[in-house]
């Protein structure tokens, strides 16, 4: 179920309704069960098997968030907050990345002349898994450094963990601002419903006029793209770009206007990021949450700014690309941004050589990476990069998609400044 589907305004139009009257008439927990209980419908719409996952990460760290609360000896604490972690990255591992290792193990034997019937693991991944395991895990956390009190309502982390605007693509919240507002009565106001629609609005824009239009032309040109030359690339890459931003922003928007629309709040996602003048600019306008999770459970106890800080911010961001997926590209992804924050640390000339709208063009290009099947595929991207001469594809894919159909896009794009 994804939002811009006419059973997702269905859905949603039901569980507002009864979300409200059960708030207005049966109070604060009556509505929490509704919307766990939607919460629970729209996630198993997708596979009703994935409930199960959700449902044991939720019910865990629930438990031991508790644990820790009650515990005041520091190595119990430590080891209960290690298990979560544990359990939750390999809950990740397993789903994620046990195919990609599978696969991996068999070429590795075949590469020594070992010819192996090795069958990789057929494992679906649930959706939105790297997101709730993200939250629940930060919360246990967070309850361990006693920045959170552990919730003891086991409906109302359920219902933080679940919570459907935001489960499938972020944003990745946080237990301290989340949860207080599960515990509140909520008023829906007119400025709520206004500040809804207009994200709702905006985001469907991005999704439906921008992302998915942009998608034909970047699908078509990744799919074919070792014969193309150097401007061929250079407008795939564009609009993958746009296609990718416009994609996820736009499920974000439309997340924070469904939450405002349930009397809630949740946190701005994107600010116009390809707006930056510079890497670490950009890192604090794109996926927010995913960059400030990153700094505060991975960059800073690697010791941050202090000690090794280039080692430190390379690790980030290799694993930062990994949360993305089990491919080597992702992780060249990770490594190129992590290289460019190094550069613009150690060499602050760099800040002022590197003009804004290089930085900007090295954004773009970096998404080849990120686009890329493979690693072969990348080479062959990377050396039609270098090609200059032949006969420029694009135009035909163009011409089929229709010229004033991309001019109105185009527009669209200028008008908006990148959103």
């Amino acid at each position: 179920m994804i939002f811009n589907t006419g059973i997702f305004l269905m859905f949603f139009l039901i569980t507002f309704s009864v979300y409200w009257i059960s708030n207005r008439f049966l109070g604060i927990r009556v509505r929490n069960a509704v919307l766990l209980l939607a919460s629970y419908v729209f996630y198993g719409y997708w596979d009703w098997r994935f409930l199960v996952l959700i449902v044991f990460s939720s019910v865990v760290d629930f438990s031991i968030g508790k644990a820790l609360m009650k515990s005041s000896e520091g190595t119990v604490r430590k080891r209960w907050m290690l298990t979560s972690v544990i359990l939750n990255l390999g809950l990740l591992g397993v789903f994620k990345y046990a195919n990609f290792f599978a696969g991996g193990f068999q070429q590795l034997l075949e590469s020594i002349g070992l010819t192996v019937s090795y069958t990789t693991l057929n494992i679906v991944l649930p959706v939105g898994i790297s997101f709730y395991t993200f939250q629940t895990m930060s919360y246990v956390i967070d309850v361990y450094r006693r920045e959170v009190e552990a919730e003891t309502d086991p409906l109302n982390f359920l219902t933080f963990v679940a919570f459907f605007p935001q489960l499938v693509a972020g944003p990745i919240e946080r237990a301290a601002h989340m949860l207080p507002q599960f515990r509140k009565a909520l008023t829906l106001r007119p400025e709520h419903i206004r500040m809804g629609i207009t994200f709702i609005a905006w985001g469907l824009f991005k999704k439906v006029v921008l992302a998915d239009n942009f998608a034909i032309l970047a699908d078509q040109f990744f799919a074919e793209s070792s014969t193309y030359q150097s401007i061929d690339v250079v407008l795939g890459v564009l609009c993958f770009s746009m296609q990718i931003y416009g994609d996820f922003s736009g499920y974000s928007d439309m997340a924070l206007g469904l939450a405002r629309l349930l009397g809630l709040e949740i946190t701005l996602n994107f600010r116009t990021p390809y707006r930056s003048r510079s890497f670490r600019e950009f890192w604090r306008r794109w996926h927010i949450t995913l960059s400030t999770w990153f700094r505060d459970y991975v960059y800073i106890p690697l010791g941050g700014n202090r000690g090794k800080v280039y080692r430190n911010l390379m690790i980030t961001f290799v694993l930062s690309g990994l949360w993305h997926g089990a491919q080597i590209t992702f992780v060249i992804w990770g490594f190129l941004h992590g290289l460019m924050l190094i550069l613009e640390r150690r060499l602050s000339v760099v800040k002022r050589i590197i003009p804004p709208v290089l930085v900007i063009i090295l954004i773009h290009l970096f998404w080849l990476p990120f686009r890329a099947e493979s690693s072969g595929h990348l080479l062959s991207l990377v050396q039609g990069l270098n090609t200059f001469s032949g006969e420029w594809k694009m135009w035909t894919i163009i011409e089929d998609y229709g010229l004033i159909h991309l001019t109105l896009l185009a527009w669209c794009v200028l008008i908006f400044r990148y959103f």
